[in-house]
């Protein structure tokens, strides 16, 4: 059955796994983007579409860059992300997991307080340090929930954290490790490991309903 371009856009991901095998200091020492390639364009796989490379853009860490291709017809740009980096997340996998790490073993305060003290550049108080650790610890074990629930088998009896599936697999580090295992389900695993939907925030709200404006009593 044919599909419209728009229709196609819906399941086709912008972003794509770049399988480097390279640390970030590596990445960025050997220009690793430049061995980047696309063979043919994910909207139009038959070609003729004019796909072509489009240049790259930076990320962090500095010096990193990311290599992009256009498609002219579906007027869509791809990238390829390598495993070092985090998708829609500034600076390594590494350093994300670091910092979950941390939070899990001594909590949210005291990590914060390590990570972000009150003398780094980007800590303006103890409260923007906790939440800076808070979002990162959320949006990793968001993902690590989504992955035991694509994957029930491999990671059975661990928990959505850092710590549990270290133990669980037996390694140092893991979210490189689980990027390459979740391979076929990026597209549904949200950042920073996959190219999904971003997960929706649960706003608390209060059902408290303030008193209505009316005229002063007399």
């Amino acid at each position: 059955m044919a599909r419209t371009v728009a229709a196609v856009r819906a399941v086709v991901l912008v972003q794509l796994r770049f399988a480097t095998g390279l640390t970030s200091e590596q990445y960025i020492a050997t220009q690793g983007w430049q061995a980047a390639s696309l063979p043919c364009c994910p909207l139009h796989p038959e070609g003729g579409c004019g796909f072509a490379r489009h240049g790259t853009y930076s990320r962090t860490p500095e010096g990193a860059k990311v290599p992009r291709w256009y498609c002219p017809d579906g007027h869509q740009t791809f990238s390829l992300l390598p495993d070092c980096l985090p998708a829609r997340f500034g600076g390594t996998l590494p350093e994300l997991e670091q910092v979950v790490a941390q939070a899990e073993q001594v909590g949210v305060e005291a990590a914060a307080d390590v990570l972000r003290p009150d003398n780094h550049p980007a800590a303006v108080t103890n409260i923007s340090a906790i939440r800076w650790v808070r979002r990162r610890v959320r949006l990793v074990h968001a993902a690590l929930s989504a992955l035991l629930g694509l994957i029930p088998e491999l990671f059975a009896n661990s928990e959505p954290t850092v710590s549990s599936i270290r133990t669980h697999l037996d390694v140092l580090s893991v979210l490189g490790l689980v990027r390459e295992i979740s391979a076929a389900y990026l597209h549904a695993l949200p950042p920073p490991l996959g190219f999904g939907p971003r997960p929706r925030r649960r706003w608390i709200t209060s059902r408290r309903r303030q008193h209505s404006t009316g005229t002063d009593p007399p």
